[in-house]
């Protein structure tokens, strides 16, 4: 999937808070919005290199956005918006095996006092998706999430609980970046919703996890990675 041209190179200096960075662009300190909540300290680090997105508009606090970091060689997204429009694509042009035969019926899907990012259908069935993104990888390990999330605990649990006879749900993890080989459960940072994972996977929730391949221009779906959801502490 094509991204919006026109990144530029950054170093990364600070983050006064969680929505804000402060990065240096060809010498000259700015603020520049972060897209994704998350803890992020293993990737945002002073001196790290990002690309930051232009963000033109007369009433923006912010006038970049910092989109993307290296690790190395390695290019990982830290747009946690980018996720949902990229499954969408996927979706779309029938990229995921697992889901190749469902339809979109609708995207931002309300049950009750959750709303899941798509209801998919096939042949009088439907299935509640919802996308998570990770971009956490120790040791090969994907991870999430990697700060305490009591929303996504009450939302996966309301998510099991919405299966019916005619209704499956799943669970859809990109991984934006391509080194995994792995995923599991963030059992040390957030155990409630490791267990609540856990349980919810046992009780009929697919789970699945792939992994992408970032260009500063492009975004493609890399492999599906298996998973474990064995609490290492227990």
């Amino acid at each position: 999937m094509k991204l919006t041209p026109g990144l530029m190179e950054a170093e990364f200096v600070a983050r006064p808070n969680r929505f804000l960075s402060q990065v240096r662009i060809d010498g000259k300190l700015v603020d520049s919005h972060v897209p994704d909540p998350g803890r992020l300290k293993e990737l945002l680090f002073p001196g790290a290199r990002v690309l930051v997105e232009p963000k033109p508009g007369v009433h923006r606090k912010t006038k970049f956005a910092t989109v993307m970091v290296y690790s190395g060689a390695e290019l990982i997204s830290i747009n946690s918006q980018l996720p949902n429009r990229f499954v969408r694509f996927c979706l779309d042009q029938k990229l995921i095996p697992e889901l190749s035969d469902w339809q979109v019926k609708k995207q931002e899907f309300t049950v009750g006092r959750s709303r899941f990012d798509f209801l998919l259908e096939k042949g009088g069935l439907e299935k509640l998706l919802e996308v998570k993104s990770a971009t956490l990888v120790e040791e090969g390990i994907a991870r999430w999430p990697d700060a305490v999330t009591a929303r996504g605990t009450k939302h996966v649990r309301h998510l099991a609980e919405s299966i019916t006879p005619n209704r499956s749900a799943a669970v859809l993890y990109i991984v934006q970046r391509s080194d995994a080989i792995a995923f599991e459960p963030h059992w040390e940072r957030d155990p409630v919703f490791a267990e609540a994972l856990k349980t919810a996977v046992g009780q009929g929730i697919e789970l699945l996890i792939y992994t992408s391949h970032l260009e500063p221009d492009s975004i493609k779906l890399g492999s599906a990675i298996p998973y474990t959801l064995d609490n290492p502490y227990a």
